[in-house]
């Protein structure tokens, strides 16, 4: 089968999926907000689509949408909701005859807060924070899309992400990296590798259904910035208190979430990670010398 990818949102992540998709899809397109990003989408192998929302998409769009196979969106969800579902909802219902797989990228925060319990994807979702309440709903409506249409619908919950030109280097290196200390505190990370890796591997399979796309170790946060230091051969930051933090309001919200997340059913699948926990992805980052930009 001839596959063509169209990336709405294609950011941080999309690039990098793009790039894990080169060798297998005819063709791949996406989208950025602002026509100053088209030549960082060409440099991923993405043809570049500007696309803000609004009441209806550009007759170019249309065109790329009505030869895509495979459907991957990317875009968070805002008060309004879902801002690909409110455009091209008929489009992706009736005017999509090649498509044969959707997979919409969430996040871990749909579960909110367990005290440090482990979850899968079977686990009650109770989210705290205004985006991941925005993002269940969204999952919903794109899970209903899938029974509506009889497409396969991948749900692909993401955990932090990291990676090159994203990580505790680059902050040790900018002087911004901090040791916050919560006692009891873990947080699940995910290297933009594996989130590439494995969309790409679900898309092969037509998979359908929810998958936490995350890391083998869920951590304190202080023990990724102290390995990085260690690795780049720096002092390690100070122990920060939680309480003295003067976090923003949307950082304090992060800590108040606590949960392993597992990503046993994506194994199940037949995926292998290719970075299981911080240290390993550091440690590769490190020797690479790859930490400093995305495309390096």
């Amino acid at each position: 089968m001839t596959k063509s990818f169209f990336i709405f949102g294609a950011g941080y992540s999309g690039r990098a999926i793009a790039r894990e998709l080169a060798g297998e899809a005819a063709s791949i397109a996406g989208t950025t907000r602002s026509a100053e990003n088209a030549e960082r989408l060409k440099e991923a192998g993405i043809a570049p689509h500007v696309f803000q929302g609004g009441a209806a998409l550009s007759p170019d769009l249309e065109k790329a949408l009505a030869e895509t196979t495979h459907l991957i969106v990317s875009i968070a969800p805002d008060a309004s909701g879902d801002p690909v579902l409110a455009v091209a909802r008929e489009t992706i219902s009736r005017a999509m005859p090649a498509l044969k797989w959707i997979g919409y990228l969430s996040t871990v925060g749909v579960y909110g807060d367990h005290d440090g319990a482990w979850v899968d994807e079977t686990a009650k979702c109770d989210p705290v924070s205004e985006r991941s309440k925005q993002r269940l709903v969204a999952e919903a409506e794109w899970a209903q899309l899938g029974a509506e249409t009889g497409l396969p619908v991948a749900i692909i919950r993401l955990s932090g992400i990291y990676g090159p030109g994203r990580n505790a280097f680059r902050n040790l290196e900018a002087g911004k990296a901090r040791r916050i200390v919560k006692p009891g505190q873990v947080f699940n990370r995910i290297h933009v590798d594996d989130i590439a890796g494995a969309t790409a591997h679900l898309a092969r399979r037509f998979e359908t259904g929810i998958f936490n796309v995350t890391d083998d170790a869920p951590s304190p946060p202080q023990d990724v910035v102290a390995h990085a230091s260690v690795l780049m051969g720096q002092e390690t930051p100070p122990d920060i208190a939680f309480e003295d933090a003067d976090l923003s309001p949307m950082g304090r919200s992060f800590y108040g979430e606590c949960k392993r997340v597992s990503n046993a059913r994506l194994k199940a699948t037949g995926y292998r990670m290719r970075h299981p926990d911080f240290r390993a992805a550091l440690e590769a980052m490190w020797a690479d010398g790859n930490w400093r930009t995305e495309n390096s």
